[in-house]
C-alpha cells in the first residue's frame, strides 16, 4: 500500500478544467478567434508558463484587449458553473477507504489556495484531506516537482512512498521528476494526450479501490 495518497484537484477531485477552458474560448470567440483544445491544453495543471491565454489572444487581434472586464466574465461564469459541481465518481469512497486504512490523503494542486480549499469547503471534504499544498505554498507549480514534494514532506514520508493521483501532463511530469508513481484518470479536455511514464492510465476511479491502485504499483515496478 502506498504510505499517502497525493490528488491533484481541478480535473481530477472536481470536474474545473471544463468550466474555465469554456469561459476562455468564449473570450476568443467573442474577438473573432477560436481557442483550439489542442493549444490550450498545454497550461492544464500548471499555470500559464506553458500556455498563456492572454499573450495569445492579445497577438491575434489589432486592438487591445480589456483584460479588466473579460477577466471578471470569464472568472465569474467559470466560478458560477464549478459550484454546481460534485466530485467526480470514486472519489469520496477512496477517501473513504484510505481514512479507513489511516493512509493519509493530500491535495497538491497547482491553483491558489483560496480556489482550493474553497471548493473543498464546500463540498465538506477539506477535513477529509491531512493538508493542502498549493500554488501558494511552492517557488514554481507543476510540472516542477516542488508540489507533490512539499505533499509527502507535510504528511511525513519519503516521496517515493507515495501515490500520485493525476489528470494532466504537467501533473505527471511533476510526479516523475519527483520520483513519485503516478495514476492517471483524464478528463474531457486532457483524454486525448498521451501519458508516458504514467504508472497506469484510467478511465474512472469509480470502483477503484487501493487494493487496484497497489497492484497496479507493483505491476509497473515489476
Amino acid at each position: 500500500m502506498p504510505e499517502a495518497l497525493l490528488f491533484d484537484f481541478d480535473g481530477l477531485i472536481l470536474d474545473t478544467e471544463v468550466p474555465v477552458f469554456e469561459a476562455w474560448r468564449e473570450n476568443y470567440l467573442a474577438h473573432g478567434h477560436d481557442l483550439p483544445l489542442e493549444t490550450y491544453v498545454g497550461c492544464v495543471g500548471s499555470d500559464f508558463n506553458g500556455f498563456d491565454p492572454k499573450s495569445h489572444l492579445d497577438s491575434l487581434v489589432d486592438s487591445p484587449v480589456d483584460w479588466e472586464h473579460w477577466d471578471n466574465k470569464r472568472e465569474k461564469r467559470a466560478l458560477d458553473q464549478t459550484n454546481q459541481l460534485e466530485p467526480f465518481p470514486g472519489v469520496l469512497d477512496l477517501l473513504d477507504e484510505a481514512a479507513s486504512l489511516g493512509i493519509p490523503c493530500v491535495v497538491a494542486s497547482s491553483s491558489p489556495r483560496s480556489w482550493v480549499e474553497g471548493h473543498l469547503a464546500r463540498l465538506d471534504l477539506l477535513d477529509r484531506f491531512a493538508t493542502t499544498r498549493c500554488l501558494d505554498d511552492v517557488a514554481q507549480p507543476k510540472p516542477a516537482p516542488d508540489l507533490f514534494l512539499a505533499a509527502a514532506e507535510a504528511v511525513g514520508i519519503s516521496p517515493r512512498d507515495a501515490l500520485v493521483l493525476e489528470d494532466s501532463l504537467n501533473g505527471l511530469n511533476a510526479a516523475r521528476s519527483a520520483e513519485i508513481d503516478c495514476v492517471i484518470v483524464p478528463n474531457r479536455i486532457t483524454g486525448k494526450l498521451d501519458f508516458p511514464g504514467a504508472t497506469a492510465v484510467l478511465d474512472s476511479l469509480e470502483g477503484v479501490t487501493l487494493t487496484d491502485l497497489s497492484a497496479l504499483r507493483r505491476t509497473r515496478k515489476a
